[in-house]
């Protein structure tokens, strides 16, 4: 907080020349102005040189928030008079750039010079956004611990998924190629076996041919001997013979004794008298 502006008019004194003290007079006007630009200008400008000079050139640059030209300006007070407002000016300069121990040990060495309400509020205030911070601090680092933690075990448990999922198809393989192996296996007996019953049906065909043709042979050289015993059973075919022929045989038969008697084959309505031959 800024409740310090020194008129530098009391401090030049009678030895300021008439170009000092209008740059003086323009500066305090361009400041009050809030026109802060022209004021560091103004106050550069200035050819003497004194810690109430330096700190409203640091206050004008703190007005422009050019907070690390503002510090710089508040250093060089040596003033005891000044040195406490310049060291709470520079609290609030850190305090802007977000420098908060920077702040913190500005506010204490000017309570140390000079004790001053506003200066301990802002004292105060920061300890206590620092200890806010480091709490989020330790928040932030138990939950980037937490995410951490838990991407790790994500990938862990990505890691055994994929174990597993690898595990799992290697089993699928494996029993894909023992399944493959055992259809192939199968495969091969059935193939074998049906080698084994088409080579078992056609020798039984070729069995049942050749039984066939032994049947049909011997049927053939059964019907073969039945007609060759057919041919010599079959009796002569008469031969007729004349009268001589008759009675010579006849004659024959009868110096060997035999007799014979030729039964004569009687016509329609004639008596036949049947008489034993032997």
């Amino acid at each position: 907080m800024f409740k310090y502006l020194f008129l530098l008019l009391s401090v030049v004194g009678i030895h300021a020349d008439l170009l000092d003290f209008q740059k003086l007079d323009k500066a305090q006007q361009s400041y009050e102005a809030k026109k802060y630009d022209k004021a560091v200008e103004a106050y550069s400008q200035v050819g003497q040189d004194s810690d109430a000079l330096r700190f409203n050139l640091g206050d004008s640059y703190y007005r422009q928030k050019a907070y690390e030209k503002a510090i710089e300006s508040y250093k060089t007070i040596q003033d005891p008079a000044l040195k406490a407002k310049a060291l709470h000016n520079m609290g609030n300069a850190y305090a802007n750039l977000g420098k908060i121990d920077e702040a913190i040990q500005s506010y204490e060495q000017a309570l140390k010079i000079k004790d001053d309400a506003d200066t301990q509020y802002n004292l105060e205030l920061l300890k206590k956004k620092k200890k806010q911070q480091k709490k989020q601090q330790k928040q932030d680092q138990k939950n980037k611990k937490n995410q951490k933690d838990k991407k790790d075990q994500n990938r862990d448990q990505k890691g055994q998924q994929s174990k597993k999922k690898d595990s799992k198809d290697n089993k699928k393989q494996s029993d894909k190629k023992d399944q493959n192996s055992k259809d192939s296996k199968s495969s091969k007996a059935q193939k074998k076996k049906e080698e084994q019953q088409k080579q078992k049906e056609e020798k039984k065909r070729a069995d049942e041919k050749k039984k066939q043709a032994d049947a049909a042979k011997k049927e053939k050289e059964k019907l073969q001997k039945q007609k060759e015993n057919s041919a010599q059973n079959q009796p002569k075919k008469a031969v007729p013979i004349s009268d001589a022929q008759e009675r010579k045989y006849e004659k024959m038969l009868g110096k060997r004794g035999i007799r014979t008697l030729m039964v004569p084959l009687h016509t329609k309505g004639e008596h036949n008298d049947e008489t034993t031959p032997w």
